[in-house]
């Protein structure tokens, strides 16, 4: 066979053709009509040819594709597959460029640059408090670790002397570290599960029964939900954004940030659902809220304020009302005994001692997932319509004009005022 040459090749690209020409020992150059040109290694494999790229023209010379031509006969000769062992090295070089990167990257800086991302939406406070518990809580034992260094056992580390004592503040540590590590995986600094992920991993290492009896000790100051009735008809002469706002978080059973940061974009007036993003939920997990009609009337009564997508919007750095506003509100109101998180309880006790919905439908309406990861393999359902009847027979009773019942008079009223007694 007639071997290439320089001046033959500058031929091929001007011909104007396109096809394959030979220089021996496999190797092949492929001309097309354009005028440009690459490098091919022909070969058979387990019968089958294979085409083996080896670059374009003039980029690799002729000299360059030679040489590499005649590295993939060896390979071939040794009895292995070009081009499954070139792809072996190449991915022998991306892990050490991965490696690299991920050094380059420790747990901390990664955790910041997560923060200055989603930080946005909320508070100044919120802002100081997430960095403040990974500086107290995890930054000294991980934070100079590359994101793929982190496991199992570190997490638990620092998980282990906070979980029963200060449940809710593991709670929030536990998800901050979730989170930077998916960050992480999505820009490919780490790989396989999340070592701080709940279901299925930490569940198992964890107490959850010495989590519970520690949240049972956290009482958030809820009112009784037969006394509930008497301050929604006082939020319902009150036309101002922090009223509607209570009346939005205890009609819907939603969190105190929930409608806080609600955007006209989440409710979906046709199917009468308020939809929110998993990065808006605690579990991280997109979440539907069935509409009353009751909330439907306080959706029409608010405001869309022009140039802000909110419900609630305010002055400050997060562009939603103060989150103090509600609960001046309710102090205004003589009611500084209880809490916006309450009004979850409040809709709890009612829903156990009022009605007789099933138990996993009345949890789920406050986004309480308690199934298995088994049971939630299976059943995937967030029983959406299941909780429609519900809510409306809470915002019912809510907004009833029902009145707290009158209590006895004592002995000595009655003397005073036999008539009280009729």
């Amino acid at each position: 066979m007639v071997k290439l040459t320089v001046k033959g090749i500058a031929g091929l690209l001007k011909s104007g053709k396109r096809g394959y020409a030979g220089d021996g020992g496999n190797l092949y150059f492929k001309y097309n009509v354009d005028g440009k040109g690459s490098w091919i290694f022909r070969y058979k494999w387990n019968g089958k040819s294979r085409d083996m790229g080896l670059g374009s023209y003039p980029d690799i010379s002729l000299p360059d594709a030679r040489a590499k031509a005649l590295e993939a006969r060896r390979v071939l000769n040794s009895g292995a597959d070009p081009l499954s062992e070139r792809e072996v090295v190449r991915e022998a070089h991306r892990a050490v460029e991965r490696a690299a990167e991920a050094k380059r990257h420790s747990f901390k800086s990664l955790a910041i640059e997560y923060h200055q991302a989603h930080s946005g939406k909320h508070s100044e406070k919120w802002r100081k408090g997430w960095v403040r518990k990974m500086e107290k809580y995890v930054f000294p034992l991980i934070g100079d670790f590359p994101a793929e260094a982190v496991e199992v056992d570190h997490v638990q580390k620092i998980l282990n002397p906070i979980w029963v004592e200060k449940t809710r503040t593991a709670d929030e540590v536990r998800g901050q570290i979730e989170q930077v590590l998916d960050a992480a995986k999505a820009r490919g600094l780490r790989a396989g599960e999340n070592p701080a992920r709940w279901r299925g991993n930490l569940e198992h290492l964890l107490s959850r029964d010495a989590k519970k009896a520690a949240r049972k000790r956290e009482h958030f100051a809820a009112m009784k939900w037969s006394e509930l009735p008497v301050l929604m008809a006082k939020l319902r002469k009150d036309d101002t954004l922090p009223s509607f706002a209570a009346q939005l978080l205890i009609l819907t059973g939603a969190r105190a940030h929930m409608a806080r940061f609600a955007c006209w974009e989440e409710f979906d007036f046709e199917s009468k659902t308020w939809v929110l993003s998993a990065e808006r939920m605690k579990a991280r997990k997109a979440f539907a809220i069935p509409l009353s009609e009751q909330v439907l009337g306080v959706l029409a009564k608010i405001p869309r304020i022009e140039g802000s997508t909110f419900l609630f919007p305010g002055r400050g750095k997060s562009g939603v009302m103060h989150a103090n506003a509600v609960r001046t509100l309710l102090h205004g109101m003589k009611h500084a005994d209880i809490t916006r998180h309450g009004f979850r309880s409040t809709f709890r006790d009612w829903a156990s001692e009022s009605t007789s919905y099933p138990r996993e439908v009345c949890e789920m309406a406050l986004a309480h997932d308690e199934r298995d990861q088994t049971e939630g393999a299976y059943s995937r359902t967030d029983f959406l319509e299941k909780r429609r009847p519900l809510m409306q027979d809470w915002a019912e009773h809510a907004s009833s004009e029902k009145t707290v019942e009158t209590e006895m008079p004592s002995l000595a009223d009655a003397i005073a005022s036999p008539t009280s007694l009729l």
